[in-house]
């Protein structure tokens, strides 16, 4: 019996860009596409990006990505 895939749940991480050195980012996996969408929105810490991801305005804006809206 073979386990069914799903996607990796949003995740952040450092920011790559170094115009913001020291920030982090929120990325949301989504389907059939190879790298994960951006949030637009730099974080200070890791923990209130963590924070953000699981607040009502976070769980919107994902919704909003992997829903198509930010295509």
């Amino acid at each position: 019996m073979r386990k069914k895939k799903s996607l990796p749940e949003p995740y952040a991480e450092p920011t790559k860009d170094s115009r913001f050195t020291g920030t982090y980012e929120v990325l949301v996996p989504a389907e059939g596409r190879v790298r994960p969408y951006r949030i637009s929105q730099r974080f200070e810490t890791l923990e209130s990006a963590e924070a953000w991801i699981h607040s009502p305005e976070g769980k919107e804006a994902i919704a909003e990505v992997t829903t198509g809206g930010g295509k």
